[in-house]
């Protein structure tokens, strides 16, 4: 589906949805340590039906009603085990290392985008620790075959910290434990950090002998135990960019907690654009006397910031240098190239860099069709931008459902115009 978008005025309030990262971490978790382990303000959205469907047909059994995951019987898998990720990367990433720890063969698949992803630097590692894995060129569709024993393994840790965190979650399964090596600069640094969070609220204690290059991690059990998701911030991000853009009379609503979240620089980075940003305990909200500042800004550790920051080169009084994001081109799709080509359309001056971008103000911008490819974040970044610019269409309404299945309707609900044709 498209939507058809015209220039927005957003008032009011809106909820920032909960977090898809921390929601299948917990679910993995939750799973592991059975016993009536709750998950409690739980996305639940495409992405993370993939994780609910994963741990279910690995052997746990759970019930949900609303926001709340209910587990029963935990992971306990045998013999032979097919699980569709559909896109959810982190689903076949965790799941991979996870089923890797058991005496059963799992196939693991997804639809055309996930086989793109690559998987290669995990299925080494399982292999150095004594699982036997087989793929497609590095990508899925994967065959890996367990117990895995443990023991020291590598892992590459420059193309996504998702390879490193399915280890460190795993670990604890094996009879030998995990002594984890990162080998080259770690990217996404504080989504291995949300892991070892989540961990250690399951029971599951982790040695760090040096931060984001080696961890050890002994055999252990996870137990039993309540999570209650935090509010999400690369969801927050684009909201609060929509505030920038499209109305400043706009609070939005959700709890803070102390859990680590490497998105939260975005508050930091709207402060240096010149937003000033006003946070609450419940509530925050964002006033912009002028046009933004622009500035270098790397994002590094945190990738998914690129969409909400490249719409804000729509109001910049200067350039916005975007660096050090090369692995955002392995997401779901290549955001560096689309984000590029997208905004070009709308009249914004871009150079494309090989690992960002340089977005230069414009005072002639204009409508356009924008093409999503079928990526969420990129569907909501580009709606927002066209709510700025005007007579705009957006392709692939449907990606919203990954990660916010009601962003459309709730940003109506706060005075956005948006069509779907």
């Amino acid at each position: 589906m498209n939507c058809s978008v015209s220039r927005s005025i957003l008032s009011g309030s809106i909820t920032c949805p909960p977090n898809k990262s921390y929601t299948h971490r917990a679910i993995f978790l939750a799973s592991l340590a059975g016993q009536d382990s709750r998950v409690t303000n739980a996305l639940v959205s495409g992405d993370t039906i993939s994780t609910i469907r994963a741990c279910q047909s690995l052997g746990a059994s759970m019930d949900i009603q609303g926001d709340t995951i209910m587990i029963h019987d935990s992971i306990n898998p045998s013999g032979e085990i097919l699980i569709d990720a559909a896109n959810s990367g982190t689903t076949i990433r965790l799941a991979s290392a996870i089923s890797a720890a058991y005496p059963c063969t799992v196939q693991l698949t997804g639809d055309a985008s996930l086989q793109k992803r690559p998987m290669q630097p995990l299925l080494d590692s399982l292999e150095m620790a004594g699982a036997i894995c087989a793929s497609t060129d590095g990508c899925a569709p994967l065959r890996i075959s367990g117990p895995m024993s443990g023991g020291t393994i590598s892992v590459q840790g420059n193309l996504s910290s998702q390879f490193v965190s399915a280890l460190m979650m795993a670990a604890p399964l094996t009879s030998r434990g995990l002594n984890v090596n990162i080998q080259g600069e770690m990217v996404s640094k504080p989504y291995l950090d949300m892991s070892l969070a989540t961990m250690r609220h399951f029971g599951v204690g982790v040695r760090t002998i040096l931060p984001y290059k080696m961890y050890e991690v002994q055999p252990q059990m996870y137990r039993p135990t309540s999570f209650t998701v935090p509010l999400d911030y690369s969801s927050m991000a684009l909201l609060l960019s929509a505030a920038v853009l499209c109305g400043s009379d706009l609070e939005i609503r959700g709890c803070m907690d102390e859990l680590p979240q490497g998105d939260e620089v975005f508050i930091d980075i709207l402060d240096m654009l010149g937003v000033d940003v006003r946070v609450g305990n419940d509530a925050t909200r964002v006033s912009v006397d002028d046009k933004l500042n622009g500035g270098t800004f790397n994002l590094g550790n945190s990738p998914d910031l690129l969409p909400p920051l490249a719409i804000l080169a729509l109001n910049t009084s200067k350039p916005i240098t975007i660096t050090d994001t090369s692995h955002a081109r392995l997401k779901e799709t290549d955001r560096i190239s689309i984000i590029a080509s997208e905004l070009a359309k709308l009249g914004v001056g871009i150079k494309e860099n090989s690992d960002g971008m340089v977005l230069y103000p414009s005072d002639s911008l204009h409508g356009a069709t924008l093409d999503s490819h079928d990526d969420h974040r990129l569907f909501m970044a580009f709606c927002i931008a066209a709510m700025y610019v005007g007579d705009c269409t957006v392709t692939g309404a449907e990606s919203a459902a990954i990660s916010y299945p009601n962003f459309i309707d709730e940003i109506r609900g706060i005075g956005a115009k948006i069509d779907i044709t």
